[in-house]
């Protein structure tokens, strides 16, 4: 069993219901939970006293949870999983593109909340070791692996640290093709969960590295399984490059 004793997590939902019963589970499993209701009182809290992670509601009175989600990720790097309702897609994008680490859709299971928190802490506590070529070039795509840099032509593309492990992950085996689930499991350490987070997350990877996003050349859609990465040079030359 994990332990999650140590573990100060902050759930900010001015539902007082959802707030209850997310905390009780976490509880249940371990972890110290705090509650707030709203927006600037979430982000005091985090100056006060720096939570482990926190699971952050969008739709908050006052300070909204995308401006909460930007203030937090200007004060400190804590992880954050954002909650969100159905029809907020664009807000999850926008989210995501702050930097949030992940988002879960109501209505959820609990129990699935208590494992998306120990996932995002595992990988934000116990990052994998980068395997592989250090350096991975295709075509006018440039990704510096131990940089944390990925640049395309003279520009630097600006991606989420998630954006990166999925681009770097599918590089280094490329042509292989992977379905949502394989992918949510090596990329996001989830066993079971949402796979639309991949694909809101390969959508906007697309907008970022591909010449034509509505026609893209380099992540493919395969069709009844998932997705692979295309390269425009041969994988081989990336051999020099490790």
């Amino acid at each position: 069993m994990e332990d999650s004793a140590s573990r100060h997590i902050l759930v900010v939902d001015d539902d007082p219901t959802v707030a209850e019963v997310v905390t009780r589970y976490l509880e249940r499993d371990g972890f110290t939970v705090e509650q707030v209701g709203d927006g600037r009182t979430a982000v005091e809290r985090v100056v006060a006293d720096r939570p482990d992670l926190v699971l952050l509601d969008l739709m908050l009175p006052g300070l909204d949870g995308l401006e909460v989600c930007r203030r937090l990720r200007a004060l400190a790097p804590v992880p954050i999983i954002m909650l969100t309702a159905r029809g907020e897609e664009n807000d999850r994008i926008i989210g995501l593109e702050l930097g949030a680490d992940d988002y879960m859709v109501k209505p959820f299971s609990p129990r699935e909340v208590v494992s998306r928190v120990k996932a995002v802490l595992r990988r934000v506590e116990h990052p994998t070791a980068p395997a592989g070529p250090a350096m991975f070039l295709d075509g006018d795509l440039r990704v510096d692996v131990a940089a944390h840099e990925v640049t395309k032509g003279d520009e630097s593309v600006n991606l989420t640290s998630r954006e990166f492990e999925l681009l770097v992950f599918l590089m280094r085996q490329p042509r292989t093709a992977f379905r949502r689930e394989d992918l949510l499991e090596k990329v996001w350490g989830y066993s079971v969960g949402d796979t639309s987070t991949v694909t809101v997350h390969v959508r906007r990877l697309r907008e970022k590295i591909e010449v034509d996003p509505a026609n893209p050349s380099r992540i493919a859609t395969v069709w009844g399984v998932g997705y692979r990465f295309e390269p425009t040079e041969d994988p081989a030359d990336q051999a020099a490059l490790s």
